[in-house]
């Protein structure tokens, strides 16, 4: 046996019965843990930021607290996100398992979650932590406010461990950092960035904009290097964030007794990388501290790495497994560190959905080497057009020269308006997913091997985004959705099969499907023609007789096939869509509104009726509503409202 793994050998025993102690420790007299026997858990969390840091490699970067942070800790290579966006993240961050198996998916939905579904610090509070969040909530749930009374002892923007009714009492406390966010990286005006972030930095932590390493997924123009340096000065003043929070808890003499992680909640909030799944969007940094009281939980040595495949599902069980208490079973996260230490990964998974206005569903499976993506709609691509990142500069000079056909292969698979329905990446010699190599003979064993990991985890993980959003908000009206798939003993299969469909070219199966007894078949039968490169007139038909389904998300889906595949019936299913706008209910209108906008010019004749729908919600409140005011207005900018046009 080698040196090294003799010791570790011989300090595996002291190390589990440590853990094991760990568990069984005694709280004191009204409630608050002994003193020193359980540590402070600090998360600080950096918002839209890929591993964009010196200590990752980055040589652009300028971020000298991480990095010396990360030169005493154990810095994780294969930490990810469950979703590239941040409010379904932060479903799964609460409650140990992804928001696609609480039913809380679509990006700004309300629905409801089960009682008991409390968020995991409420468990830390039960055994005696404080437990404090400065300040973002976002937790995409109806239920938001009975998961913030419950976890926290203190919620805002004055949160802090330091609100302690006793110095003694162990903490758990999460600080958000917004400054890496994508409203200052690219949507801010330049003034409003200056002001706000570069004149907070001293001159050497500004970048220089031509030094700025332009990835080959971006025409190299002026605009984007701008934005590339934009982006790395607001993450020089996270990192400076970063140190005054540690800094705090050096003053507090809490530094030795404190575990820190630090991480982001998903990709960068630049284009390709926020609100896709590939690693860009999914991939995140993961630095956690262990002072030397507690370093006998650290999995290795300061300063070293861990290659273990970790996403946001366990790091929520991992805090508690910290703190000695077992992660309740409804979580499907597993503690990668702790007393209840779990088994390795061998895959981790993502999402994604429903992000504001833009309707989509994709999934991915990513091993320690290769990333597996499903998209279910591959007639939509990766960069559909939403209200929010479109103002960006940098999103509108790429759209610029997409247009102008000025683009690389490379730049083109985010640009163009339809994706691959599957996609496989070598990320060990292809880390910026450059090479899709679905269709490649030497990768079969490897595409067929992952494409079973997606579908047991969809299956095994009652995922519920197979579901269309208006059908599932008709379950969450009457209870949470996570209770209802249990209830009932719902099981996504058949309805995988039916969305697998898409891309497949079985019009017969497709066109069999539109008479389904479940409207949720004939939708993804709907979804499917919709897809297709031309319809032939059984297809045709079928569609025509959803104008008028009972469900209206199949009624919808149809319209917008009849009339993107130019067919006889287009004016028929632009009535369909136009009656949808008058709904009362403003998730219907949204989705109707959606299908409007994408359709573009071919949606012209109704283009007075979206006009009355931005008017009838210019001031109505809720995200619905926005998003509405999203789609209407992208919609009537796009085709020139100020044209003379069809009521």
């Amino acid at each position: 046996m080698n040196s090294k793994a003799s010791i570790r050998k011989s300090c595996a025993f002291p190390i589990r019965l440590c853990l094991f102690l760990l568990a069984l420790l005694p709280t004191v007299p009204g409630g608050l843990l002994v003193a020193g026997n359980h540590p402070n858990i600090l998360w600080i969390t950096a918002e839209d930021m890929s591993p964009t840091l010196g200590c990752y490699g980055d040589a652009y970067a300028a971020t000298p607290v991480i990095d010396s942070l990360a030169a005493q800790s154990v810095r994780y290579t294969h930490a990810f996100a469950t979703a590239p966006v941040c409010s379904p993240s932060r479903a799964c961050l609460i409650n140990g398992l992804a928001a696609t198996s609480q039913g809380t998916h679509p990006m700004r939905s309300l629905y409801p979650l089960p009682d008991f579904m409390k968020g995991f610090p409420a468990l830390l509070r039960e055994k005696g932590y404080f437990t404090t969040n400065n300040v973002k909530t976002d937790y995409n749930t109806s239920s938001e406010q009975s998961i913030i009374s419950a976890s926290w002892d203190r919620q805002g923007s004055d949160a802090h461990w330091r609100q302690r009714p006793d110095s003694d009492q162990p903490f758990f406390s999460v600080f958000n950092l917004m400054t890496s966010h994508q409203s200052r990286t690219m949507v801010w005006p330049d003034q409003q960035f200056r002001e706000e972030i570069q004149s907070q930095l001293p001159s050497d932590k500004i970048h220089d904009p031509a030094l700025a390493p332009v990835p080959p997924y971006y025409p190299d123009t002026g605009v984007i290097r701008r934005t590339i340096a934009r982006y790395y000065d607001c993450v020089s003043l996270m990192d400076q964030q970063v140190g005054e929070i540690l800094a705090q808890l050096a003053e507090d003499n809490l530094a030795d007794s404190t575990i820190v992680f630090f991480y982001s909640d998903h990709g960068s909030g630049m284009p390709r990388h926020k609100r896709i799944l590939l690693d860009s969007g999914m991939h995140v940094p993961l630095v956690i501290h262990f002072p030397d009281q507690w370093n006998e939980l650290a999995p290795s040595l300061p300063g070293s790495t861990s290659d273990r495949l970790v996403c946001f599902e366990d790091f929520g069980p991992t805090t508690l497994s910290l703190a000695g208490i077992r992660p309740p079973e409804y979580m499907n996260g597993i503690p990668f560190l702790g007393a209840f230490i779990g088994p390795e990964r061998d895959a981790v998974f993502g999402h994604r959905d429903r992000i504001d206005e833009a309707t989509d569903l994709s999934r991915s499976v990513r091993s320690k080497r290769y990333l597996y993506i499903r998209n279910y709609m591959p007639h939509r691509g990766w960069n559909q057009q939403s209200a929010w990142p479109d103002q960006g500069t940098i999103n509108q000079e790429i759209e610029s020269l997409a247009r102008q056909l000025h683009l690389s292969p490379a730049q083109r698979h985010y640009t163009d308006p339809s994706r691959p329905v599957e996609e496989l990446y070598d990320c060990m010699t292809d880390p910026l997913n450059l090479f899709n190599l679905a269709q490649s003979h030497h990768h079969r064993d490897v595409l067929t091997r992952m494409r079973a990991q997606h579908r047991d985890h969809i299956i095994n993980s009652v995922d519920l985004g197979f579901i269309p959003e208006i059908e599932l908000a008709g379950i969450a009206a009457t209870e949470p959705a996570w209770t209802w798939a249990r209830r009932t003993d719902y099981s996504p299969e058949a309805h995988l099969n039916a969305a697998a469909l898409t891309g497949t070219g079985r019009i017969r199966q497709m066109t069999e499907g539109m008479s389904h007894d479940d409207p949720v078949h004939r939708y993804w039968s709907a979804v499917a023609l919709h897809s297709l490169s031309r319809l032939n007139e059984e297809a045709t038909a079928s569609l025509a007789g959803g104008l008028e389904d009972s469900s209206l998300s199949v009624r919808m889906e149809c319209a917008a096939a009849l009339v993107h595949h130019n067919s006889d019936r287009t004016e028929e299913a632009l009535d369909c869509l136009r009656s949808l706008l008058d709904s009362d209910d403003p998730l219907v209108v949204m989705h109707a509104c959606r299908h409007i906008e994408m359709l573009g010019e071919k949606s012209r004749p109704i283009a007075g009726a979206m006009r009355q729908t931005a008017s009838r919600f210019e001031d109505e409140p809720g995200d619905m509503a926005w998003f509405i005011r999203f789609s209407t207005s992208g919609f009537l900018s796009r085709i020139n409202s100020s044209a003379d046009l069809k009521p």
